[in-house]
């Protein structure tokens, strides 16, 4: 049985136990159920210590159907797990990147990582959604104020988004004429310095947005509608009242398909869509959401189960191409 690290935030560490709304949460659970060896990380909790990356870490436990990690500091190279989910929060600050570049000195030929630090440390989750422009809204990365308010003049509404945070922090609403285009725009790009996103604002955002899962190059059928917050446009409150059930259209799983596709040759295999009206506004990659609680609460079912046999299946993959020499 293989032994798992999981690199996760911070914040998410110190709520560790009791926490269903995080993903890394019932992915621990779900190993550890199946009696795999798990421990939890945090990035600042990697070092290089002789060129070689290593982590100080926590093993943890499931006691009475919750999990737990000991307090007992362990040190271990990465390489010494067969697997490691790299899953900390934005931003994606020097300190982030810090800890991608600490990963760089693994052997990635010996560890399967999900996701490969190096992958997501150069895909921006707003900016690199024009990789796949035919699916998503019209958009300009920016930092001129003259670029973004020739924009908003011309579509008369749109969004603004700063590049490496999440969770809706620093997304505004832009209005063509707004006493306030100005302010928002000089507060996103620290006065012209900092590039921004811009895209048009879709209507139908009224109703929320879908969040679509991939695993590799597999599209999930179940997925999960994120609906604006009160007195918001956007989603913004992790609570169930925003939540609703959602059903994928043909056109949303084959453009997640070929997504999927792309980002798998890249090393990116956990990922979460953000849709709306079959058009894609962001690509999750640092650790997205898998909502698996408010799935299972909409639909009757244990999103875990499918999600873990997937899961499972293909870091069995991974593991045999590993163990017959061959790169992946």
């Amino acid at each position: 049985m293989c032994s798992i690290l999981f690199i996760i935030d911070e914040l998410e560490l110190k709520y560790f136990e009791f926490n269903q709304l995080v993903t890394n949460h019932w992915l621990i659970k779900e190993f550890l159920d199946r009696d795999y060896s798990v421990f939890v990380s945090t990035k600042n909790l990697l070092l290089l210590e002789n060129a070689a990356a290593k982590t100080i870490c926590y093993s943890t436990y499931s006691k009475n159907g919750d999990i737990f990690y000991t307090n007992q500091p362990q040190k271990f190279l990465i390489n010494d797990f067969d697997v490691v989910f790299f899953r900390p929060d934005p931003p994606v600050d020097i300190n982030y990147i810090n800890a991608c570049y600490i990963l760089d000195f693994a052997d990635k030929q010996k560890t399967i990582f999900i996701n490969d630090p190096a992958a997501v440390r150069n895909f921006n989750e707003k900016l690199h959604l024009n990789y796949f422009s035919e699916f998503a809204p019209v958009n300009i990365v920016s930092s001129s104020k003259k670029e973004i308010k020739d924009f908003v003049d011309f579509y008369g509404y749109a969004i603004i988004k700063p590049l490496n945070r999440c969770f809706g922090n620093g997304v505004y609403f832009l209005k063509d004429n707004d006493r306030n285009l100005n302010s928002i725009i000089d507060n996103l790009t620290e006065n012209g310095k900092v590039a921004v996103m811009v895209q048009e604002y879709i209507d139908s955002a009224i109703d929320g947005d879908k969040r679509v899962l991939i695993l590799a190059e597999h599209v999930f059928d179940e997925c999960v509608r994120k609906l604006p917050g009160k007195d918001d446009f956007k989603f913004n409150t992790h609570s169930k009242e925003f939540f609703a059930p959602a059903e994928l259209t043909l056109k949303e799983k084959s453009q997640a398909s070929v997504v999927a596709s792309k980002l798998t040759d890249m090393g990116l295999f956990m990922v979460g869509l953000d849709v709306i009206d079959e058009r894609i506004i962001e690509i999750n990659v640092t650790s997205p959401c898998y909502f698996i609680k408010e799935i299972n609460e909409l639909n009757g079912i244990r999103f875990q189960d499918i999600l873990m046999d997937k899961l499972i299946s293909f870091i069995d993959y991974k593991s045999a191409k590993i163990y017959a020499g061959k790169n992946y």
